[in-house]
């Protein structure tokens, strides 16, 4: 699997260990062509997970990609060598929709939402999803929403409640069933540079992903395994 750290904030790239100011060769230079994506790809940290890494080096993408003919399918064709070499890639996308953001929806085959159990994560939703159905006619018909992951809940507060409902009434069987909880130790992890599968498997947040990582899976195969998972899961 390879993570693409297409935010210039580099959170993926620190989370996995990697000083994003001592990055010299990364998702900027692959984007803008002065690097072969090959080259700059580094090792994930777990056996099989491998990580196109940023720096803040990928702001000035958002200002350079203006002034470029076909900006909007630049990620696509960096990722036209690449995607015979892995079973999945992951792009972490930046908070806002801008060219990078729009460069990685016209490249995906699908998105994958993480949204916080909060007000105002329900407000962006909205736009998000907007943006993505214009993608969708414009530049990439291909392109699907794969689901919606809850985040950050946080059980004792009736917002969260209430969020949950309202995104499985909107999004129906395209929400995962795996909510992922608060937790201090998914919060101290990234300080650590380590995913929490290495900082603290056995807490609940290691469990919690490791329990998102089956579903989503499951959700890959065909029709009769997926029946079969839930069977087993509703045993």
């Amino acid at each position: 699997m390879l993570l693409v750290d297409a935010d210039p904030q580099a959170n993926a790239t620190s989370g996995l260990g990697h000083d994003r100011k001592t990055i010299a060769h990364g998702t900027y230079e692959a984007l803008m062509g002065i690097s072969n994506p090959d080259e700059t790809i580094l090792s994930g940290g777990l056996p099989g997970l491998f990580l196109l890494p940023s720096s803040v080096a990928l702001t000035g993408a958002q200002i350079e990609l203006v002034e470029t003919q076909e900006r909007e399918f630049k990620m696509r064709k960096m990722f036209s060598a690449l995607t015979a070499q892995y079973d999945y890639i992951f792009i972490d996308c930046p908070p806002s929709l801008g060219l990078i953001t729009l460069n990685a929806l016209v490249a995906s085959n699908s998105v994958l939402i993480p949204l916080q159990c909060e007000y105002f994560a329900l407000e962006g939703l909205s736009q998000l999803i907007d943006t993505v159905n214009l993608v969708r006619h414009s530049l990439n018909q291909s392109l699907e929403i794969e689901g919606v992951v809850l985040t950050m809940a946080d059980f004792r507060t009736r917002l969260t409640d209430e969020v949950i409902k309202e995104v499985k009434e909107f999004f129906k069987d395209k929400t995962y069933q795996t909510t992922i909880p608060r937790s201090i130790r998914l919060s101290e992890a990234p300080g650590f540079g380590k995913p929490i599968i290495l900082y603290d498997r056995a807490s609940t947040g290691a469990q919690k992903y490791e329990a998102l990582a089956e579903e989503f899976l499951s959700r890959q195969a065909p029709p009769q395994m997926q029946e079969q998972a839930q069977n087993r899961g509703q045993g």
